[in-house]
């Protein structure tokens, strides 16, 4: 069975937006029912869009599958001719009710992968922290081909990782390697939860990074593992004795070869 094409629309500042997609595009956006970023806005969104997209939608195009979380949703379509003709439908529903979608925002993108060859301006797409693009993937049986697949976008992983180098591991010598694992170890499982959900290899630098930062604390935590081949032998020793002791060490224990 041929997968669904993918059309989406999005968020835009001050702007209540409204995802869709089809299995070849996406992106769009809405203004007019609260200013975005206020308390108020994500409740009155939900109630409002439920009402002006949800029952719409359902009642308009009873065969097009569709999500939403809050201001964001996504349109499963076969056909850019069909996701053209939904998008229009929906400028003139955002218009019955007060809306309007963002003219810069609202984009359709194909959803290119290894049977689906076109060419098309947009090729990928981010919702909810998650890049959907072409990447390698691996069947049944191993071998590799590519697919249409959600990772963790630029934004969310530059975001985490400003948030591990915040953390300053490597100079937090006043503390013990205890204390650094429960503090790291609630944060880290929650990304590992949501991110990790999809191709969760595009976590593994960060990860790895994190590790890098513990084996600088303990070279300038103990003077007699200063060395970096001394520090080593001590990482892969805790490692072994405790394969579980941090979150991420089931996917990465490891440390990169140049930190």
């Amino acid at each position: 069975m041929r997968q669904p094409d993918q059309l989406t629309i999005h968020k835009h500042p001050g702007r209540v937006p409204v995802h869709m997609w089809t299995t070849d595009y996406q992106t769009a956006y809405l203004s007019g029912i609260a200013p975005q970023g206020s308390a108020v806005s994500p409740v009155l969104a939900n109630l409002f869009l439920h009402y002006a997209f949800d029952t719409w939608m359902a009642r308009k195009f009873p065969a097009i599958r569709f999500e939403r979380y809050v201001d964001d949703a996504v349109l499963h379509c076969f056909s850019e001719r069909q996701a053209r003709f939904v998008l229009k439908a929906l400028m003139e529903r955002m218009d019955e009710v007060g809306l309007a979608l963002h003219p810069e925002k609202t984009r359709i993108v194909y959803c290119r992968d290894g049977t689906r060859r076109g060419s098309h301006e947009y090729t990928s797409f981010t919702f909810l922290g998650y890049t959907f693009r072409a990447r390698g993937a691996r069947d049944r049986e191993g071998k590799m081909f590519t697919s249409f697949l959600p990772a963790i976008s630029k934004d969310a992983l530059n975001r985490i990782s400003a948030e591990v180098r915040s953390w300053r591991l490597h100079s937090r010598t006043g503390h013990t390697f205890m204390d650094l694992v429960r503090e790291i170890n609630p944060i880290v499982r929650g990304w590992i939860n949501y991110y990790g959900a999809f191709y969760r290899s595009a976590l593994y630098p960060l990860l790895t990074r994190i590790n890098a930062y513990l084996v600088r604390w303990i070279r300038q935590k103990y003077k007699r593992l200063r060395s970096r081949k001394k520090a080593q032998e001590s990482w892969q020793g805790i490692v072994k004795r405790y394969p579980r002791l941090l979150v991420h060490w089931q996917w990465v224990p490891s440390v990169p070869r140049v930190w």
